[in-house]
This record gives C-alpha cells, structure tokens and sequence, in this order.
C-alpha cells in the first residue's frame, strides 16, 4: 500500500511478511503508517504486517496477517506462542477453524501434546447434517449464504469436552459466534479461544451478547484498525 491516497494499491508481501523482524531491526516506529504495520510479539520481537483497504470503506485500513500466506518461520513463532498462552487452561481437544485457523490450529495441537484436532470447515460433503452448521460471516468474506460445518464423524470427539477454539485473528467476532454455536450444538464446552491477532475491539461485545458468559480470548498480539490521515494510516483512537 502506497499511502492513504491509493489504498488499493497492494504490494507484494514476500518481501517482509515471511520473517520475524529481531530487536534492533529498523521498522515504523509511529503513525502515519503507509505500507506496512509492525506487531509487537510477547518476546519484544516485531512482525511486519502490509496494510490492506477495508471493502467500501476508503478512509479504512486494517493490517493483513493471511496465516495460509506466511512462512513456516511465522507459524512457528505464532504458534509457538498460542500454545504458551492456552497452557493454563484444561482442554481436551483442539478446533481449529476454516479457512486461516486450520494453518495454526494442528501446530497448536501438535505443540499441546494432542495428536490430532478438530477442523470446521465451509465446503459440504455429502454425509454432512443440517443439524451439525450454523451461518457464518467474516470481515474478509461478508458475503452471506457460507456455513460453518462439523463433520459428523468427529462430533463425537466434542461432545462432553473441553474445547480451546484456534482461528487466525478476531476482528468482528461474527465468525466466532457462529463457531462456538456450532459447538454448543456438538454438545462441547469452550475452554478458552486462542488466536494469532485480536483488531479492534467490535468482537467484545459480539461474543459478550452471544456467549452468555466471559470467555477467555487469548491473542498474541494486538493490531489496531485504522483511519486515514496525512500521509498514510493511523490507529483509530
């Protein structure tokens, strides 16, 4: 991304979203951002995130972590640190979720000691049940008629168990709250979410009014959505 004047114009994100940045490594410091986000990690260390434009909205960006895109090093160090997060929490089983959460979720697993976990998917096969989807929407695809799915064959791994839900990011929340209505329908109870990036704040109150009680969101960083301003982006205050 150029800056705030041509906010559709991407770049290439080969070039310094395949590697964490250490200490010491020059990077924007402050606003305004024009092409790229640094997220501080847990261990000080910085991730390079490129913005990208917020569909219909010109004066909005938000920093881009595709985890499907990243480099292997990248999974690692996310992973690496969602699984120290979830550590405190008694879980049975792992859920990752479609599309970007299933890069991160069978590493976390993997990382947690468990030999296998659970994906949600959006593609039907044809032993699916109505009774195992629910209705989902993200920011990245808004469009509407997509489901969540559980395959019936793994439902019986859920049910009765403690679930530490893995996605990408969290940003409006809707794509959560249809997750953990698909696994109160599996009859599991969630333990904790864990995922690489919280943006914004619009998924507190989403998963507040659906979850009917706190829920323990755990992310590694935190990355702001933001405004336009002279010569690039800023943190929406």
């Amino acid at each position: 991304m150029e800056g705030a004047d041509d906010p559709w114009a991407f770049d290439a994100t080969t070039g310094y979203w395949q590697d964490v940045a250490e200490p010491g490594t020059r990077l924007p410091t402050a606003p305004p951002y024009r092409r790229s986000y640094p997220a501080r990690l847990p261990d000080g260390r910085h991730l390079v995130l490129p913005l990208r434009a917020v569909p219909g909205k010109p004066d909005a960006c938000v920093a881009s972590q595709i985890a499907n895109q990243a480099s292997f090093a990248v999974i690692d160090v996310l992973a690496g640190h969602m699984v120290e997060a979830a550590r405190r929490f008694v879980v049975d089983v792992v859920v990752g979720l479609q599309t970007l959460g299933l890069a991160l979720a069978p590493v976390v697993a993997q990382g947690l000691g468990f030999k296998r976990f659970v994906p949600f998917g959006y593609s039907r096969k044809y032993w699916y049940l109505d009774t195992l989807s629910e209705p989902v929407r993200s920011l990245t695809t808004p469009g509407c008629g997509k489901l969540l799915y559980c395959d019936p064959n793994q439902a019986p791994l859920l049910r009765g168990r403690r679930v530490l839900l893995v996605d990408d990011a969290v940003s409006t929340g809707q794509t959560m709250v249809s997750a953990l209505a698909l696994l109160e329908r599996c009859g599991a109870e969630v333990a904790a979410v864990v995922v690489a990036m919280k943006q914004g704040a619009a998924w507190r109150e989403r998963l507040g009014e659906s979850a009917g009680r706190v829920i323990d969101v755990l992310a590694v960083f935190e990355s702001p959505r933001m405004r336009k301003v002279a010569g690039g982006w800023a943190p929406v205050a």
